[in-house]
C-alpha cells in the first residue's frame, strides 16, 4: 500500500532529478530513499525514473504520475491546514442563537468586532427564544446562545453577560403613561401581553413574580413570540407588557415605556455546551468587551 511518505519522496526526487541532492533535502541518506522509490515503482507496476550512472530522468509514466501526485499532496496539505485552523479557532463556523432583545444590545457590536478579528469564521445567526435555544444547544445544533433568565440548565455552561431593568410597555394614550414610575399593583386587572411560558420560561416567571402579592393573577390576554410583535400589539391597544429596558432602542410609534417601582431586573446569559472551542471563546470575549464598553 502506498504511503504519503513515499509520495513526498517521489516528488522531491522528481524535482531534483538527483538522488543524492533529494536525500539531502529530505534529511536522510541516499540508500533508504532509493529503496523507497523502487518499492513505489513495484507497487505501481511501472518505472518512474530512467536511471544511468550520469543522470536521472522522469519516464512518461513518471511525469504523468508526478502531475497527479502534486495535486493530491497539495490537497492533503490544504486539508491538514484547514483542520488545524479550525482546531485553533482561525476558521470554521459558529452557530449562534439569540433572543430578540440581545439584538439591541450585545450582538451587533460583538459581531463587528469578531469579524474583524476572525474574518475566516462564518457566524450563522439564529434569532430564537430562550427555550428554543436551550433545546438546540443540548441537541448540538447550536454552539452558543444568548438567553434570558435561564435558571440552572444541566448540560450547559452559563455565564451572566449583563443585567437590565424591566420596564412597563404601554400605549401612549394609556392613563398610566402620565406616571414616572409604575407599581405592580397599578397594573392589576390590566390586559397583559406576554411570551409563551414554554418558549421564555425564566423571563415569564420573573415577570409573573412581580404580581405575587396581588390578590388576582395578571390578566394575560395575548401571547406573542417576538418582542417586536409584543410592541405591535401594545401599539394596537390590545394590552400592556413588561419587557427589558433595551426595548426603548426600538422606536415603535404609539408605544411608551415607564420605570417599574423597585427596579426589578432581567439577566442576559451566554449559554454553551461544556467543552472548549477557541472560536466560541473568542466570540464570548467580544460579547464581554461589548457589554463592558
Amino acid at each position: 500500500m502506498m504511503e504519503l511518505r513515499q509520495l513526498r519522496y517521489f516528488l522531491v526526487v522528481a524535482d531534483e532529478l538527483h538522488f543524492a541532492r533529494a536525500a539531502e533535502r529530505l534529511h536522510m541518506t541516499q540508500p533508504p530513499l532509493t529503496v523507497a522509490i523502487r518499492r513505489l515503482e513495484r507497487e505501481l507496476g511501472v518505472q518512474l525514473f530512467d536511471r544511468t550512472t550520469r543522470s536521472v530522468a522522469l519516464t512518461a509514466a513518471g511525469q504523468a504520475f508526478r502531475e497527479r501526485v502534486q495535486a493530491a499532496v497539495a490537497d492533503l496539505d490544504d486539508a491538514a491546514g484547514d483542520v488545524a485552523d479550525v482546531v485553533a479557532g482561525k476558521s470554521g463556523k459558529i452557530r449562534v442563537g439569540f433572543v430578540s432583545s440581545a439584538s439591541y444590545t450585545a450582538v451587533p457590536e460583538a459581531i463587528r468586532a469578531f469579524r474583524q478579528q476572525r474574518p475566516r469564521i462564518d457566524l450563522v445567526l439564529n434569532p430564537l427564544t430562550s427555550g428554543e435555544q436551550i433545546e438546540q444547544l443540548l441537541e448540538g445544533n447550536l454552539d452558543l446562545g444568548l438567553i434570558r433568565d435561564p435558571g440552572d440548565v444541566p448540560g450547559l455552561n452559563l455565564e451572566l453577560l449583563s443585567t437590565e431593568d424591566l420596564v412597563v410597555v404601554l400605549p401612549e394614550s394609556h392613563p398610566l403613561a402620565a406616571a414616572t414610575e409604575i407599581r405592580p399593583r397599578d397594573l392589576e386587572g390590566e390586559p397583559m401581553i406576554l411570551f409563551p411560558y414554554r418558549l421564555m420560561p425564566g423571563f415569564v416567571a420573573r415577570v409573573l413574580r412581580l404580581f405575587d402579592s396581588l390578590p388576582t393573577p395578571p390578566n394575560v390576554v395575548q401571547q406573542a413570540i417576538h418582542q417586536e410583535t409584543v410592541l405591535g400589539l401594545v401599539a394596537a391597544g390590545l394590552g400592556i407588557s413588561v419587557l427589558p429596558e433595551s426595548v426603548q432602542r426600538f422606536q415603535m410609534p404609539g408605544v411608551t415605556t415607564r420605570r417599574l417601582a423597585g427596579r426589578p431586573q432581567t439577566e442576559l446569559h451566554v449559554a454553551r455546551p461544556h467543552g472548549e472551542s477557541p472560536a466560541v471563546e473568542e466570540f464570548v470575549l467580544c460579547l464581554r468587551e461589548t457589554v463592558r464598553a
